[in-house]
Order: structure tokens, then C-alpha cells, then sequence
């Protein structure tokens, strides 16, 4: 698609969703991670590319070859990482209801822009020490520091935690108040370990190519399945805990 073409106005009844936006291509793969990167922390440039090889997304080319995104574009793509997101929805099956949204069949307004919260991924810039993680959850440093000698936690270089570590005290926190410690926390660390080996299993074949698609591809897959996997733990708690209540 050219440039000019993008930029005329579509005809009646043709325009694909997001419709009412500007389809002006104007910014660059930089300008677009910026302004999702808002709402979605972790997008990548890896990440962006891979999307458009699945036909979710088809930015502008210059006669130089860079990308040039619109303003519709990025409502397309801020619809595609919320609907994975929140909704743990393959990627075949956005493409479906985009598809059907584009058609008219369907339809939906643009997803606003909000931060990323606790759900999401957490901007990476935070330096997440162990005094930050007690900070943010309301406790003492040291249910943070059993939580690591009880390998539950497991910090990274120089001491930081990844962003789910947050999750990871403030539940600990709240299990502390019904007498259930750090230790008997193990068991969580141990059944997290075996699924994400199953992960592993199922990204293995896309983690071993050298191409930049392919790479994103085992990133959509790894956190695809991994939310499928806590799905699976979830319903299988509440099942077994089902009974106990009279």
C-alpha cells in the first residue's frame, strides 16, 4: 500500500476498523512503542514486526523500506495486545473477530489507553529491591527475605525482583494472616516450575531459530500458554476446594 494511498480518505462502507481515526502514516516504529508502551510495557519492536507478518497490522513502507504507522494503526494494535492480554485470546482468533469488525459484522470502540496495572507487566524501569517490595506491599523486609531463603522469590542481578514479585508478597502477605508462612509456600514455587517447563516444551522449536519473528513468536506463545497454565492451577484450586464450604 502506498503512502498516498494511505493517506486518501477510504470508500463508503470499506474502511477496516478502527474507523473514524486517521489513517495518515506518520509515525515511526518508535513513535508506536511509545505510545503503547504506556498501557503495554514489554511491547517490543520484535513484537510489533511479528504482528504485522500475521496480518493484524499493515503499516506504510517508504521507499526506503521503513515502517510508517497511523493513528488507526495503533488503536489496531492497542485492541490486538489487550484482547491477548486480558482475554488470553490466540492471536487466530483476533484475527477473526478484526476481520470481522473490518467487515461490519461486528463492532467495537477503540480500546482507551490506560496504565499498565498490577494485571499487566510493570514498567521495568522500577528497581524492585527487597525494601521496595515490602514498601509497596505494606510489610516487613523480612517476609521478603524468607520468601527468597524459602526460594519462593528468586531476585536477579545486584538483588532486583521482576515485576510479578510484587504479586508474589502481596499475596504471601495476605496468606500470612491465615497462618499459611513462606515455607509452606514451596509447593506454589516448585508446581510454577513444572508448567513453566511445559512452556519451554512448547517454545523450544521457535526459541531455537535465529529470526526476529521467530523469536517474537515463542514470546506470544511462552505468555499464551503461561496464562493458560495459571487458568488450568486456578480452576483446579477452586475445585478442590469447592466442598469445603458448607
Amino acid at each position: 500500500m502506498s503512502a498516498a494511498a494511505e493517506q486518501a480518505p477510504a470508500a463508503s462502507g470499506s474502511e477496516p476498523w478502527p474507523r473514524g481515526i486517521s489513517r495518515r502514516a506518520s509515525m515511526r516504529i518508535s513513535d508506536v512503542l511509545a505510545a503503547l508502551r504506556i498501557e503495554f510495557p514489554a511491547v517490543t519492536t520484535s513484537k510489533l514486526r511479528f504482528l504485522e507478518e500475521q496480518g493484524l497490522v499493515d503499516p506504510v513502507r517508504t521507499p526506503s523500506g521503513y515502517r510508517q504507522y497511523s493513528p488507526a494503526d495503533v488503536e489496531r494494535l492497542r485492541f490486538v495486545l489487550a484482547q491477548q492480554r486480558d482475554r488470553y485470546m490466540p492471536l487466530r482468533v483476533i484475527g477473526e473477530r478484526l476481520a470481522a469488525l473490518d467487515a461490519g459484522e461486528d463492532e467495537e470502540s477503540p480500546v482507551r489507553a490506560r496504565l499498565a496495572t498490577r494485571d499487566g507487566v510493570a514498567p521495568t524501569a522500577d528497581r524492585l529491591t527487597a525494601e521496595r517490595l515490602a514498601q509497596d506491599a505494606g510489610v516487613e523486609v523480612d517476609l521478603v527475605t524468607e520468601l527468597v531463603t524459602q526460594g519462593v522469590l528468586r531476585p536477579g542481578p545486584r538483588g532486583v525482583f521482576d515485576p510479578w514479585a510484587r504479586e508474589v508478597v502481596a499475596v504471601a502477605a495476605s496468606l500470612a494472616d491465615h497462618g499459611i508462612d513462606p515455607r509452606h509456600l514451596r509447593t506454589f514455587r516448585a508446581a510454577a516450575d513444572r508448567q513453566a517447563d511445559l512452556v519451554e516444551q512448547v517454545v523450544a522449536p521457535w526459541r531455537g531459530q535465529r529470526s526476529v519473528s521467530s523469536r517474537a513468536r515463542a514470546g506470544t506463545l511462552a505468555a499464551e500458554v503461561g496464562e493458560l497454565c495459571a487458568r488450568m492451577h486456578t480452576a483446579l484450586v477452586r475445585s478442590a476446594v469447592h466442598d469445603l464450604a458448607p
